[in-house]
């Protein structure tokens, strides 16, 4: 008689070798993006809304994002691509709406200039979670 442990098919673990680095820069970003929104809340609410908007959006993405590599699986991985490529989706647009018309963001916003003032971070990061992701489909770290 077998167990439902032995039945279950093994996990392909998201968080493994350079997964782990991914999963700690993104805990970073929810860091920085919600502290940023919540300074601009205490400090200087309504001066912004589409920045403030922004950084609070990033932030919660970027904590699904993390939240969503932990549970592994093909389901999680799933989860985690749709993530990258909506995150990526909005530093390429707000990244050019910034650099085409500067002031319709009066204040800066995570992903300002495709994240210059993060270290284009928010703009690597998607892509290297998504290469990650892919090359970790099968359960094989790349």
């Amino acid at each position: 008689m077998t167990t439902t442990e032995e039945r279950k098919p093994a996990r392909a673990r998201l968080i493994t070798g350079p997964g782990m680095l991914l999963v700690w820069f993104y805990g970073v970003m929810v860091v920085g993006a919600v502290s940023r929104c919540r300074v601009a809340i205490n400090t200087v609410l309504g001066r912004a809304p589409r920045a403030e908007a922004l950084d609070a959006g990033g932030g919660g993405g970027f904590g699904v994002n993390t939240d969503s590599r932990g549970g592994g699986g093909e389901t999680a991985r799933k989860a985690a691509l749709v993530c990258c490529a909506a995150e990526l989706a909005g530093v390429l647009v707000v990244g050019t709406w910034t650099l085409v018309d500067p002031s319709a963001f009066p204040d800066a916003t995570v992903w300002s200039d495709y994240g210059m003032g993060y270290v284009f971070i928010p703009v690597l990061l998607p892509l290297s979670a998504m290469y990650w992701l892919r090359k970790s489909r099968a359960g094989v770290t790349p």
